[in-house]
């Protein structure tokens, strides 16, 4: 199901703008959220994001608008994913910001993966520039994470790993990363060119709560291959535990503290959505 010119769709055929920015450009951001039951998961915190990274840009945003397609997509789907992606919209040629932008809000509904995946890691050559603000926001330019996925994939893993230009770690193409110490759970900082991931957010401020400490810190490669542990986080994903990264292995499955920690998400689904 689609949401396009303030109603529902039951087609993606809609006329398009060959002028709109988000096409010409990539100058747009876009969000993503797990929907469980017909009810969004995390709702309010996608939205904050949202209007955040229309903010960053300057692309004006309606809450309004974006409430109404998040929840009327998440009614259609009952377990699944609704993305929402906001433009410019259309403007005259060159990189000048239009003087009055007309914006373009559309969005999609679409089953998703399970949560909890088990992944395998792969670093990638392609580092992330973390002196952009998109490296922080869900900008539409995502050749980046695209090109850094296929060539895990090529590597025969499932996520691959970004470092940025001082070689701190970042994340993975599509989710958040954590590193286990013994209780402390560590994840970069977003200065190191890290999404403000909605999950990343509820680990790092009910981790506590479980007998943990999350904490933002830089880290290495170095850091990841004496980790205990390693879990990604996603709106999708929720926390997935990371099995190896390239040759190195981790009994991250069985780790107390990624247990915990998805027990402490399925909670947290099934206050806000019902269960899983």
């Amino acid at each position: 199901m689609y949401w396009y010119d303030g109603a529902l769709q039951k087609t993606s055929i809609a006329a398009v703008d060959l002028t709109d920015r988000g096409l010409t450009l990539g100058d747009g951001v876009f969000d993503t959220a797990a929907v469980h039951n017909g009810r969004v998961f995390l709702r309010d915190a996608h939205l904050k994001r949202f209007a955040a990274a229309a903010k960053a840009l300057a692309i004006p945003f309606s809450a309004r608008e974006a409430s109404k397609a998040l929840d009327a997509l998440a009614a259609t789907v009952g377990d699944g994913a609704v993305r929402l992606t906001l433009t410019r919209g259309g403007g005259a040629r060159g990189l000048a910001l239009p003087r009055d932008p007309k914006p373009l809000l559309f969005g999609a509904a679409r089953a998703a993966p399970p949560p909890f995946p088990i992944l395998s890691l792969a670093m990638t050559a392609i580092r992330r520039n973390e002196t952009s603000p998109t490296a922080r926001i869900k900008a539409l330019p995502y050749l980046d994470a695209i090109l850094g996925f296929e060539e895990a994939r090529a590597k025969g893993a499932d996520e691959a790993v970004f470092l940025n230009t001082h070689d701190r770690v970042t994340s993975l193409a599509s989710a958040n990363l954590f590193a286990v110490f013994g209780r402390q759970v560590a994840t970069p900082p977003l200065s190191d060119g890290v999404l403000a991931g909605t999950v990343r957010a509820l680990v790092l401020g009910r981790g506590a709560d479980l007998g943990l400490k999350p904490v933002e810190r830089s880290l290495d490669l170095s850091d990841l291959l004496h980790a205990d542990a390693l879990f990604a986080t996603s709106s999708l994903k929720l926390v997935a535990p990371c099995r190896s990264l390239e040759e190195a292995a981790f009994a991250s499955v069985e780790n107390e503290a990624v247990q915990h920690l998805q027990a402490a998400l399925r909670d947290a689904v099934a206050a806000e959505c019902g269960r899983l």
